[in-house]
């Protein structure tokens, strides 16, 4: 499951580097065709480039998140399990104590 989750972060990494590098390709051609300055070009890179990052390391902090939820469920749905058995062990270890008791006072009877 870890695995699948770090695809996915790196799938949204690449994602972002490709966007970036069209989004410069898109910002030179408006360049050359003198629609915007090299420095509003430069300027909107700089943004596109910030948003992104900050993007993604919302996206990183939600499913670091939502991850840690995931285990803190699994852990007390354990933990209960565990509870559940050991309370079982307890009613079994009594079941047998009475039956050997019984088992040893007929022993004894005969």
């Amino acid at each position: 499951m870890i695995d699948s989750i770090k695809k996915a972060i790196l799938a949204g990494v690449g994602a972002a580097a490709l966007t970036k590098e069209k989004a410069e390709e898109a910002l030179n051609d408006l360049v050359e065709k003198g629609k915007i300055s090299t420095t509003e070009a430069k300027e909107t890179a700089k943004k596109i480039a910030d948003d992104g990052k900050q993007e993604f390391e919302e996206a990183s902090t939600k499913v670091q998140e939502k991850f840690d939820e995931l285990l803190d469920k699994m852990g007390r749905k354990h933990a209960e399990r565990i509870k559940e058995l050991e309370t079982a062990v307890v009613a079994l270890e009594t079941r047998v104590a009475k039956l050997e008791d019984s088992g040893s006072k007929t022993s004894k009877s005969k």
